[in-house]
């Protein structure tokens, strides 16, 4: 069977959206959705997503790593499908759904969609170093400079140690600029450096507040694949409220795959 597909692109994130409403789709084909993934022999990208109905909402995200396997959520890929929402006519401006960690509002715009994330309690740190869930889990590291770091090397020391490695965490290196962050992302189940990650820039502007005692409520980030924006409330407990994402997204292109690859 053939099916349409859209591919987007977030902040150099890319992922292959479809409009799965119509259950036509099987979403347990965890090889087909890792052969479509597949940079050389498939269309390409960072993850795979599935607009679905949900009683109650405008519909329902379903994120796949590029691994074949359904995963937490994703930030990037969330303000991706607001804007495949409205390009298929499902919604106009303001939205709501649901995805696997809750309910999410989300606002377009071709310029810079906005997507609001879950609530943030509970962040835990070891030695000078952050962990949190912002809809995945999140490892964040502070250093001076970032640009010549091996990231998959370290990136990969720290998924796969003792305490995280049967279910995996996201790694993300962060230096501090002027005015800005910088981060760059090792993403577990790509298992490699991602040029954005949404739920890290989150990880990473939240636990950036903690480190340098700044009250403020939102830093703009640059990632490799772009700039995005993070704004949250800050009751002064580590209860991180109106998490707001925010940043450019576009329809690389639309083509059809069959489900026979």
């Amino acid at each position: 069977m053939k099916f349409d597909y859209y591919k987007y692109e977030g902040t150099g994130n890319d992922f292959i959206m479809i409009d799965n409403r119509n259950k036509l789709f099987d979403t347990s084909n965890v090889e087909l959705i890792r052969s479509l993934c597949d940079r050389e022999s498939g269309i390409g990208a960072d993850g795979f997503i599935t607009i679905e109905n949900e009683e109650g909402y405008d519909f329902k995200m379903v994120y796949f790593n590029s691994d074949g396997n359904e995963s937490t959520m994703c930030g990037n890929g969330g303000r991706c499908i607001i804007h495949m929402a409205h390009t298929i006519g499902i919604t106009e401006i303001d939205t709501k759904f649901i995805a696997i960690d809750g309910a999410h509002e989300g606002v377009f715009s071709n310029d810079s969609t906005r997507l609001k994330m879950m609530n943030v309690t509970g962040v835990r740190q070891h030695q000078s170093d952050f962990i949190l869930d912002t809809g995945s889990p999140h490892y964040v590291v502070f250093k001076d400079d970032i640009d010549q770091l091996d990231l998959v090397e370290e990136g990969r020391a720290i998924r796969y140690n003792e305490e995280f490695k049967s279910e995996g965490i996201n790694v993300n290196f962060v230096s501090k600029q002027d005015g800005f962050i910088k981060v760059r992302t090792y993403e577990r189940g790509v298992e490699d450096e991602t040029l954005s990650c949404g739920t890290g820039c989150v990880a990473s502007a939240i636990s950036a507040s903690i480190e340098s005692g700044r009250a403020g409520n939102g830093f703009l980030i640059q990632t490799k694949g772009g700039q995005l924006s993070v704004s949250f409330n800050d009751d002064g407990n580590s209860n991180y409220s109106n998490v707001w994402l925010e940043g450019p997204v576009i329809i690389d292109h639309q083509g059809t795959f069959n489900d026979n690859l």
